[in-house]
């Protein structure tokens, strides 16, 4: 079902295997992404091949800097009839876009603060909390994300509770000439999306996130996540270093990757290679407003990397 899905994606997002498995990761252990790159690489292409590709609802909410919370989570209206003023309920509650499987929040960072809080609730603990009712949000629930690093005026940082609910961030990245050549030909009479079909149910999909939990991490591997994650409070240039949610989300990355690759347990390397889009982004440094504070963010996991030794 993994390769199905794989190929399925691949007919429209050519070329970036190792993204659509990092997507997939992402999915298998329920949680969120971020795609952060130049704008027309792919991200919001991407994220709808992803959906189409899963047999459940799919909503998109375009991020504006008059977006309210109300607008993404819903909110109650008044319909006034008499038999509901004597019942005591005058309100009904019409759902937000964030009620779907998958959402794509696209260009989150051109929303207020305040609306990007609205997501805080729904990303860590599914579920929404709207008039003092909290309401669950359907299963499985994935949210991916897209912005673009590049614009500046218009947009608000996402703050580090917002980035810390994402599992990983990544960039897409310009595809290959053979890549973008089959793009080109395989969009010269029509858009291929709109043909691309599920390929899997939401049943199928909650028993692969189930198969993914009982993915074997040895105790060896365990030590190393932690040990990885201890070398970063301990360092001089960070301010924080990776949290205990840091640690479960890379735990819980490794087992759904090595699953992608159809086995049943995690060896080193997948830990290695998730380290730098799962980790990054939760560091706070001591040069944190610096302009280039992902590379250096990234760049300081992967010393980290170097630094610890493998079991």
């Amino acid at each position: 079902m993994i390769s199905s899905l794989t190929q399925n994606i691949e007919r429209v997002f050519i070329g970036k295997r190792e993204v659509i498995r990092f997507c997939l990761t992402a999915l298998l252990a329920g949680e969120h992404i971020l795609l952060e790159d130049v704008p027309g690489v792919g991200k919001t292409l991407l994220a709808h091949a992803l959906a189409r590709s899963i047999d459940g609802s799919f909503h998109r909410i375009q991020f504006t800097p008059d977006l309210l919370p109300a607008d993404i989570t819903g909110s109650s209206i008044f319909h006034g009839k008499m038999a509901d003023f004597r019942e005591g309920n005058p309100f009904t509650f019409l759902p937000g876009p964030i009620f779907a499987n998958i959402v794509l929040a696209d260009e989150i960072n051109r929303a207020t603060p305040r609306t990007q809080s609205a997501m805080l609730e729904a990303m860590g603990e599914k579920q929404v909390t709207s008039d003092g009712q909290t309401r669950a949000l359907p299963q499985p629930f994935m949210v991916i994300a897209t912005e673009n690093p590049m614009e500046f005026e218009g947009t608000f940082p996402l703050p580090e509770s917002q980035l810390d609910r994402f599992q990983m961030r990544i960039s897409v990245g310009y595809p290959d000439r053979d890549s973008e050549r089959q793009i080109l030909a395989s969009r010269q009479k029509n858009d291929p999306l709109e043909t691309l079909q599920p390929v899997i149910t939401l049943s199928q999909l909650l028993d692969l996130q189930e198969k993914a939990r009982q993915v074997i991490l040895e105790e060896s591997l365990q030590s190393y996540i932690l040990d990885l994650a201890r070398k970063t409070r301990e360092s001089e240039i960070c301010l924080a270093g990776i949290s205990t949610r840091g640690v479960l989300a890379l735990s819980r990355a490794a087992k759904a990757y090595a699953l992608t690759w159809e086995r049943d347990y995690v060896i080193p390397d997948d830990i290695k290679t998730l380290a730098v889009p799962v980790l990054s982004h939760r560091l706070i440094t001591k040069n944190h407003f610096r302009a280039d504070r992902r590379a250096y963010s990234e760049a300081f996991i992967q010393e980290i990397l170097n630094e610890v030794p493998v079991p």
